[in-house]
C-alpha cells in the first residue's frame, strides 16, 4: 500500500469538486433539507476554515476534512467524507487525526462536530467516538434536531 499524503487545498482540482458534490448530493439524500449543515464550494473557503485532502501514494483522492474556527479557542470539523468506493482504507481516521493535530496546534480547548442521527451515519459516529468525541447539546449556532448528533472533546 502506497503512503498517504495529507495536504492543505484550494478547492480547485476536479476530484475534490466532485467529491464535494458526491458528500452534498448523500447528505441530501439521506436528511431533510433543513437537517442538511454540509457546505458547499464557496462557504468551505470561507476565512475562518482550512480545508484539507487526502492523497494516495500514486495520487488518487482518499477523502477530506476541514477546521473552521468557531471562537479562538473553540474549533468545528466540517466536510469530513472518503468516496463511497474507498471507505475503509484509513483515510477519515488520518484526516481526523491531522484535524485535532491543528486544533492542539492553535491551542482551542475544545474542538465539536454536528453528523446525521440516522443509520447510515454509525459508522462516523464510531470513528468520532473511538477519537474520544462524546455526544453533546447544539453549539455554536446549531440548533436541537432529532437528525443530529452534536459531539465535541475538550483538548
Amino acid at each position: 500500500m502506497t503512503p498517504m499524503q495529507i495536504r492543505r487545498d484550494d478547492l480547485a482540482g476536479p476530484e475534490i469538486r466532485a467529491l464535494l458534490e458526491e458528500h452534498l448530493r448523500n447528505m441530501y439524500e439521506l436528511s431533510p433539507p433543513e437537517s442538511v449543515h454540509a457546505l458547499d464550494l464557496a462557504k468551505l473557503r470561507r476565512p475562518d476554515i482550512t480545508f484539507w485532502t487526502a492523497w494516495s501514494g500514486d495520487g488518487e483522492l482518499l477523502g477530506c476534512g476541514a477546521l473552521r474556527e468557531l471562537t479562538p479557542t473553540h474549533g468545528e470539523i466540517k466536510s469530513m467524507r472518503t468516496p463511497q468506493a474507498l471507505r475503509r482504507r484509513g483515510a477519515g481516521r488520518a484526516l481526523l487525526a491531522h484535524i485535532v493535530e491543528e486544533a492542539r496546534r492553535r491551542s482551542y480547548e475544545r474542538l465539536s462536530l454536528e453528523t446525521g442521527a440516522m443509520e447510515a451515519f454509525a459508522p462516523a459516529q464510531k470513528l468520532y467516538e473511538s477519537a474520544g468525541f462524546r455526544t453533546c447539546p447544539p453549539f455554536g449556532d446549531y440548533a436541537e434536531d432529532p437528525n443530529s448528533v452534536f459531539m465535541t472533546r475538550l483538548l
